[in-house]
């Protein structure tokens, strides 16, 4: 295969650690490499090294004569003022970008929901992060390097991208470099794969399953000290291969090995034993949801029926079980949190009741680190001190001290101060004093952020043992699978049980689509012009000026459409958020709510016509 780039004798320090001592490193045409390491080793290093953004202290890294070379960083911006159309199409045409089979697809895959015409200032960080992605890969480039692209995409975006990616070159062309701690997308991409510690890349051949089957095979051969680090790769290793058969096809996955490492590691969980101590712990009831549905806004009669408003659950009918450990998938604004927050016990459904155990004790593990506001200026040993003595896990009774370092923290690190903590650091420990709680019930609200690869290992390990209800809701599809024995999904407002998990689910989404491209999924996309003459039908074609008024009024249309749908979104997450008791100000956003779906039903009227004269 033909060098892109490489790395000869790297060396890069900062003033208090040496990063990189003597690493030489290539890139050949056809790689498509996964980059994994603790936080803080060098992994986004690498990338800014190889890609030219920083310059070594020794060493040099080349690349072939006429080799392109797009990245997206984590720290990526674009100019305040910019225009979403712009940032992605530059001054092309429309009847040009819209040929462009690459264009359409980044445009369908990760800005359906972006307004065209608004700018860059106007957009959610969710939303800018996705435009520096699509602006990135409408790019024709040789290789790409990716750090931390799966960030604000949900697990149809992250499914995209894989996709995507996969079949952006042929397989001994272009070269991809990616960071991330979403492992099934590092597995599905990925041909192989480099490990960042210790000052040094080590390679690794295949994605990260066969990556985690070498590094057991690597600390066996070595008998190395790090035993911990090898118990946890045993256990994802038998997870890999037991729960995850899809695995077994990769081709570079040896199976005899695989069987022959994980002989005597027992499942990842004791089922039946889990659930009698959830039993014991939490009796024969935890929460019932009966046909429940929740509304914002509208008005409630005498009889407790309530018209009007933004529904946003209906039908509900869910009876969570002791040590049941369930994954929610579905679209952002589909109401999971929603209906996290029924069960938790934090929102009053408008229909149907819910039914709760005398019992439960539910702990939320959010994505806003609200537990560690009062302790930001506590050490990390002082917080600890303050939590009980003891903690059993897995039929093993652990001190604070040892979860701790269960979760990968140092004995360094006790010292310091809550506030000047990593975000991953924080994550560990606001997980940890929940766990410390003992909560029976436990929700995750995406916990995956800021964490690398092992120590989510580590904390899959922990939930393992952990004899409670599990409620997770995340984008991170390795995560879902790994912890959760169940998925339910949030479509068209009720639950729906996926026996085939995020497989089904991916399929359900991709039916719903298919059968609502209208609107949202023509837009900017659905102006190529048809020839002039007369149809089978009967029916005259339009032609010439009249053809092209008309294209351009159609896309026209679907910005406004665009335009007014993250508006209407906007006041639905108002309604959300606001007190439900204040029905004043509940009045205030239906008022606001109103003209806006007012003139999204005239806008898709227009739309519709539009439509049917251009297809005639």
């Amino acid at each position: 295969m033909a060098h892109l780039l490489g790395a000869e004798s790297l060396h890069l320090e900062y003033p208090t650690r040496v990063i990189f001592d003597r690493v030489t490193i290539g890139l050949d045409e056809g790689n498509r490499i996964g980059v994994v390491g603790r936080n803080g080793d060098g992994k986004s290093t690498l990338l800014r090294l190889l890609s030219g953004r920083i310059e070594p202290d020794a060493g040099r890294v080349t690349r072939r004569t006429g080799v392109t070379l797009g990245m997206l960083d984590q720290a990526d911006l674009l100019p305040e003022d910019l225009v979403v159309k712009d940032a992605i199409v530059g001054d092309k045409d429309e009847y040009e970008w819209a040929g462009d089979a690459r264009i359409r697809d980044v445009i369908d895959g990760l800005l359906l929901d972006v307004p065209w015409e608004a700018t860059i200032g106007e957009l959610s960080g969710g939303q800018r992060r996705r435009v520096a992605l699509a602006k990135l890969l409408v790019g024709d480039w040789d290789v790409i390097f990716l750090d931390e692209p799966t960030n604000h995409l949900d697990v149809e975006g992250i499914a995209w991208l894989a996709g995507h990616l996969n079949k952006r070159w042929s397989p001994n062309q272009g070269g991809l470099v990616v960071v991330t701690h979403d492992r099934w997308f590092l597995d599905e991409v990925s041909t192989d794969t480099w490990e960042v510690h210790d000052q040094l890349i080590e390679p690794f051949e295949g994605g990260y399953a066969a990556y985690i089957l070498q590094r057991v095979e690597r600390d066996e051969m070595a008998a190395t000290m790090e035993s911990k680090r090898q118990n946890l790769a045993r256990k994802e290793l038998a997870w890999l291969r037991r729960g995850a058969p899809a695995r077994s096809t990769k081709p570079k996955f040896r199976m005899d090995a695989a069987y022959d490492l994980i002989a005597n590691e027992p499942p990842p969980r004791d089922t039946v034993a889990l659930s009698q101590l959830a039993t014991a712990r939490l009796g024969k009831d935890v929460v019932d949801l009966l046909d429940v549905g929740v509304t914002y806004g509208g008005t409630t009669d005498a009889d407790g029926h309530t018209t009007g408003g933004i529904e946003i659950l209906k039908d509900i009918e869910w009876r969570v079980a002791p040590g049941e450990r369930t994954g929610i998938l579905g679209v952002n604004g589909a109401g999971k949190s929603t209906l996290l927050s029924l069960i938790a016990g934090t929102l009053l459904p408008t229909s149907g009741r819910v039914k709760r155990g005398k019992t439960i004790r539910v702990a939320i593990l959010s994505q806003q680190l609200g537990e560690l506001a009062d302790i930001l200026e506590d050490r990390v040993m002082d917080v600890i001190a303050r939590q009980k003595s003891s903690y059993v896990t897995g039929g093993k009774e652990l001190t604070p001290g040892q979860l701790l370092e269960r979760m990968g923290f140092m004995s360094a690190q006790l010292s310091t101060k809550v506030k000047d903590l990593s975000g991953g650091q924080r994550r560990r420990l606001q997980l940890l004093l929940i766990l410390l709680g003992e909560p029976n019930v436990l929700i995750l609200d995406e916990p995956t952020n800021d964490l690398d690869t092992d120590i989510l290992a580590a904390i899959e390990d922990l939930l393992d043992s952990w004899p409670g209800t599990l409620l997770v809701v995340s984008h991170d599809r390795y995560l879902i699978e790994r912890v959760t024995d169940n998925q339910y999904a949030i479509l068209d407002k009720r639950m729906r049980h996926l026996p085939g998990g995020v497989d089904q689910y991916l399929q359900l989404r991709s039916q719903q689509t298919t059968k609502g491209q209208t609107v949202t999924e023509s837009h900017r996309v659905s102006t190529s012009a048809a020839p002039a003459g007369v149809n089978s039908k009967g029916r005259t074609k339009l032609a010439g000026a009249e053809l092209r008024n008309a294209q351009k009024e159609l896309g026209s249309v679907s910005r406004k459409l665009e335009k007014v749908t993250t508006q209407i979104s906007v006041v639905h997450d108002r309604f959300a958020s606001h007190d439900q008791g204040d029905f004043t100000g509940l009045a205030v956003l239906q008022g606001e709510l109103k003209p806006l779906e007012d003139s999204m039903a005239e806008l898709e009227l227009r739309w519709l016509e539009l439509s049917e004269v251009l297809e005639a």
